[in-house]
């Protein structure tokens, strides 16, 4: 079995609103794998971006704890970068380059001429050499969700963290979107955390589907795809079928406990 890099165990999460004290999560408990493709999955409400919050440092739990490689998570750190939605967290004044090595600059991680030749190495590793020295306004959305990831993946993190990044896009877009991330991750195999509330891009993109139940979010599953594609029609329809009953059929009365469901 691959290493764990993550274990959330008996996490519950809560934050206030002017009138209330919200419980996002209740007792969550899950584990990321080395070079794991690990989907949250759940109804909007349920506290997906608030678990993915969490585990990037930016609160912590009132219950349970969160650990990277065994060390509790307190704050943010490099180990854990996170890929926003659309993209447009590129500064539009400086070329895929600047863009590339700008983190390593500010946390000072690594000498300058190192940080020079870790930029240029994942740019190429990426496939964006030839665009070393363009700006974000002449690429298209799949190179700049490269450059982005590039960004990300020069500082070493253990983990990825992409909170619904294709939420926004249209149908054909988004589309093409996961083909290329599911493309960067064959030549790459870095470890994500991947929030969405579509069950056919969770089976898409996922290596293992975690699956919440309505707010407050706790587990009701966790389910391995199998390498599952739409070319394997029946076996998608099948998994898709599994996890909408999970999510609305009878399965709600039960939602404090996990189902153990076969792959």
């Amino acid at each position: 079995m691959s290493q764990v890099l993550l274990e959330v165990s008996g996490v519950t999460l809560q934050y206030k609103t002017p009138r209330h004290l919200v419980t996002a999560t209740y007792k969550v408990d899950f584990s990321v794998h080395q070079a794991d493709r690990y989907v949250i999955l759940g109804p909007s409400g349920c506290g997906k971006s608030t678990l993915l919050k969490a585990v990037g440092g930016f609160m912590l739990p009132v219950e349970g704890t969160i650990r990277i490689r065994g060390r509790e998570v307190e704050t943010p750190g490099p180990d854990r970068m996170m890929v926003f939605q659309e993209f447009e967290q590129l500064m539009p004044w400086k070329t895929v380059f600047q863009n590339v090595i700008f983190p390593m600059k500010v946390t000072r991680k690594f000498p300058l001429p190192e940080a020079t030749a870790r930029a240029n190495a994942v740019i190429e590793k990426v496939g964006l050499t030839e665009f070393r020295d363009v700006y974000p306004h002449m690429l298209s959305g799949g190179m700049k969700m490269r450059v982005a990831i590039a960004r990300a993946m020069a500082l070493e993190p253990d983990i990825l963290l992409m909170d619904e990044p294709f939420a926004a896009l249209d149908a054909l877009t988004r589309r093409a979107m996961q083909q290329e991330l599911l493309s960067l991750w064959d030549q790459l195999r870095f470890t994500v955390m991947f929030v969405t509330h579509s069950i056919e891009e969770a089976i898409l993109i996922g290596s293992r589907i975690l699956v919440l139940s309505p707010h407050p979010g706790r587990v009701r599953a966790e389910l391995d795809t199998g390498g599952i594609n739409f070319v394997d029609q029946a076996e998608f329809g099948a998994m898709s079928k599994r996890i909408h009953k999970l999510l609305f059929g009878e399965g709600d009365a039960r939602a404090g406990a996990a189902e153990s469901v076969p792959a």
